[in-house]
């Protein structure tokens, strides 16, 4: 039985996620789940157009990569609108933590919910992303802290990636926090992470990177790099929550890991800079935590731009620091917070997000012979993806060359299909 093949013809199509490549009468073949041909609609091959089952007219509309999300804490339970009003009365984020609150206020009631519970609470959320675009997202733990309860967030991150249309990355974030069992004794906790939590999980493959919260109110860099020594004998990636509240040198501990990415990144120096451009990792900028705390010290864009790192986006939703699951809301933050381009806002969520989960050869591009995951925009240019704040100009999303997702479009509203 011979593939289907679909063609996809009369788009503006931005294959690289840089929106200063375009084809601007551009065509993408489409067999089976992959990309079988891309070029101009003129020169699509003869024995394709006598091939093709299907075609799409794209009436000029923009096409991008699928879009990554490659930070988040989607899985938890529970609500910390409470701490939220308390920090607009002037408490800070360091004193809720200290007081018992912050993360292990969302440890207490992940804790106490049941998988399913947390399934159907993060599964909204997850909702939220896919209706923006996003076809790749990472995935957390850390609000479990203890083996019982970082497994059941891991499983549940591995169910929303087997229940919805879009590839889902687990990190092991059990160094997120002392959980209050272990007040007082942070080697001892890290040990547990280290000996007993880590190998467990890795061995029951719930686990694709291993983070570590390095700072003042986390971990030490002592603490860390045995977090990351371990999970180096286990074969398993490394990440880290750096520099964020101040400069410990965790992007340098990250860099002599060649960590898949660091993250925050606001007290970034130039010496952190130049040992992530060497090691190859990414710079992850999470402008809705920058937002939310109102901060005033934003990461070091210009060095970053200056030693060429590779600078993500995403949208690090969590409950008490970022609950936002919008990742178009991100590309604006990030111009207008940081004064970053709409162009490095694009490539921030698609070719250098997918560089940051480790999943370059999958995600963040479109190519022949990748999945054939893209996103169709109503925009008259790219910018307006960073331009335009609490819209979706989705028109639709098309993962592994199925239609899954049509933003506020009923269905005549559809591109139309001529053949």
């Amino acid at each position: 039985m011979t593939a289907s093949l679909t063609l996809w013809r009369n788009g503006r199509v931005c294959p690289s996620g840089d929106p200063a490549e375009f084809i601007s009468q551009g065509a993408i073949a489409v067999r089976e789940e992959s990309i079988a041909w891309l070029g101009r609609d003129d020169a699509i091959p003869p024995h394709l157009l006598s091939a093709a089952q299907r075609e799409h007219d794209l009436q000029q509309a923009w096409v991008t990569p699928g879009l990554v999300d490659c930070h988040t804490h989607l899985v938890y339970a529970g609500s910390r609108a409470d701490e939220f009003e308390r920090r607009l009365c002037g408490v800070s984020y360091e004193e809720i933590a200290r007081g018992g609150g912050g993360i292990n206020s969302t440890v207490r009631a992940t804790r106490a919910a049941d998988e399913d519970t947390i399934l159907r609470e993060s599964a909204r959320r997850l909702e939220a992303l896919l209706a923006e675009g996003v076809m790749a997202v990472e995935i957390k733990s850390g609000y479990g802290l203890r083996l019982a309860d970082e497994r059941k967030m891991l499983k549940v991150a591995r169910r929303l990636g087997q229940e919805y249309p879009v590839s889902v990355y687990t990190t092991f974030l059990g160094a997120h926090a002392l959980p209050p069992e272990f007040a007082g004794r942070p080697d001892d906790y890290i040990r547990a992470v280290c000996d007993e939590m880590l190998p467990a999980l890795a061995h029951e493959g719930l686990v694709d990177a291993v983070d570590v919260f390095c700072e003042n109110i986390g971990f030490s860099l002592a603490q860390s790099e045995r977090v990351f020594a371990r999970a180096s004998q286990l074969g398993l990636p490394v990440k880290m929550h750096a520099e964020q509240l101040t400069n410990c040198g965790g992007a340098k501990l990250a860099a002599r890991y060649h960590a898949l990415s660091a993250d925050h990144l606001e007290h970034l120096d130039e010496a952190g800079v130049i040992a992530m451009k060497d090691a190859g990792v990414v710079a992850v900028l999470l402008p809705g935590a920058f937002y939310f705390l109102r901060d005033t010290h934003p990461p070091p864009i210009d060095l970053l731009r200056r030693h060429k790192v590779p600078i993500a986006l995403a949208t690090d939703s969590n409950p008490g620091t970022s609950p936002t699951t919008s990742i178009l809301l991100m590309l604006n933050m990030a111009c207008t917070l940081f004064r970053m381009t709409p162009a490095e806002a694009l490539l921030g969520v698609t070719r250098n997000a997918a560089q940051a989960l480790g999943g370059s050869a999958l995600h963040g591009t479109i190519g022949i012979g990748r999945p054939a995951d893209f996103c169709v925009w109503d925009v008259e240019s790219l910018a307006e993806l960073s331009y335009r704040i609490g819209s979706n100009p989705l028109r639709m999303a098309v993962r592994h060359g199925a239609v899954i997702q049509v933003a506020g479009k009923s269905e005549s509203e559809r591109l139309p299909t001529t053949k």
